[in-house]
């Protein structure tokens, strides 16, 4: 499938590092509104420098667009690419409201193209292996998940403005801490639950500027602190925190009748599911006692929550080898399914539904109502990528 790119920033370098590993993927050009920066990176990947958005929307060889711009911008990239006849695959999220993403979802329906949206790590062997091993009961029926995304109080203490990517473009601190960090990163978990769960259903939110000053001149400061409760169907219920404000911590733990289901890391596709069952056995629980005997002895406190019996679940899949480093993320899942979907004939796991309810609950984080919110907003039900079935 042939990709063009809209938005060389920041995040372009991990979409186009990850290229070699996609061969159905290839990279026509790329434009970007900083003639310096669309100049680098498209001698960096050896493509084509369109002279304008319109010029790269008009080149019938061009047949999805990745928009690659700034929030702000997504709703009207997006609408563009589509007017225009391009699939669309746009960076997180589809659009800073409800209504402006249910409008590109009417938009892309109506003219038959394909519009995903970022992100796309449920689609990882990790994502997809906590979700087997939720639908093989590992931890019984689920009563309670904790989602985090505490991404540690970078600023101003680590100066974030000056942060460069391996192509040397800068951190856009500026939009990050206007947008806010539960619009660039409560999608990360949003996800994965409405994979596991289906459509959220309340909302019941709190949201909060903790530390205004942060460093960088901006012209207004959204929270940088979210915590809500989602409610999904059979009685589900979902506690996800957002910020940048908390230490590092972006796990997801699922606690079921039977046993608690955990990954430590949602941003590393990598990481390992673990599970611990309610139930240990004499083994287990004799181990623990003399464990937790030692640590008292060395005045270290109890690991008798479950130190000594995590168990690792069966990955569905093997990860690829080229995954590795702090931030193991393969940022083209999401094009690579659409590319799938289209050569197959079938419909994309990433629907534009899914974007636009995504965008419904994030900003029912964001802006808390007065109580308890309804998500009116659905999405077709989702297929895993593997079987149930354990070879």
């Amino acid at each position: 499938m042939k990709l063009a790119i809209v938005g060389c920033g920041y995040i372009a370098e991990s979409y186009a590092s990850a290229l070699p590993h996609h061969p159905e993927l290839r990279l026509v050009g790329a434009w970007d509104r900083d003639p310096e920066r669309l100049a680098a990176f498209a001698k960096r990947w050896s493509c084509r420098q369109y002279e304008s958005a319109a010029e790269l929307l008009a080149d019938g060889e061009v047949e999805l667009v990745a928009n690659l711009t700034n929030p702000r911008s997504h709703a009207s990239v997006t609408r563009a690419a589509l007017e225009a006849g391009k699939h669309v695959y746009s960076e997180k999220p589809l659009a800073m409201s409800g209504e402006e993403a249910g409008a590109l979802v009417d938009l892309a329906r109506a003219r038959g193209l394909m519009l995903a949206s970022a992100p796309c790590s449920m689609l990882s062997e990790t994502a997809q292996t906590m979700w087997r091993a939720l639908r093989a009961g590992v931890i019984g029926k689920v009563r309670l998940a904790y989602a985090n995304f505490d991404d540690g109080m970078i600023a101003p203490n680590l100066a974030p403005w000056n942060w460069r990517n391996p192509a040397g473009t800068a951190w856009p601190a500026k939009d990050e801490f206007e947008v806010g960090c539960t619009y660039e990163h409560a999608g990360y978990v949003l996800t994965w639950l409405a994979a596991f769960f289906g459509p959220a259903r309340h909302v019941t939110s709190f949201a909060a500027c903790l530390l205004p000053d942060k460093g960088v001149a901006v012209d207004f400061m959204a929270p940088d602190f979210t915590t809500g409760c989602i409610e999904y169907g059979g009685g589900v219920v979902a506690r996800v925190t957002c910020s940048i404000v908390a230490p590092q911590d972006k796990s997801l733990t699922i606690v079921g009748d039977k046993g608690i289901l955990r990954v430590d890391n949602v941003r590393h596709e990598r990481c390992p599911v673990r599970y611990r069952p309610y139930e240990l056995g004499r083994v287990g629980a004799a181990i623990e006692r003399r464990i937790d005997a030692l640590r008292h002895w060395f005045g270290k406190p109890s690991l008798s929550a479950g130190w000594t019996s995590w168990r690792t679940y069966p990955y569905v899949a093997k990860a690829p080898a080229w995954l590795a480093g702090p931030k193991a993320v393969d940022f083209l899942r999401g094009p690579s399914e659409m590319a799938a979907a289209r050569r197959d004939g079938r419909a994309c796991r990433l629907s534009p539904e899914l974007g636009r309810h995504i965008v419904d609950v994030v900003d029912a984080l964001q802006h808390p109502a007065a109580g308890r919110s309804s998500i009116m907003s659905s999405f077709p039900s989702i297929e895993p990528l593997y079987s149930d079935a354990i070879g």
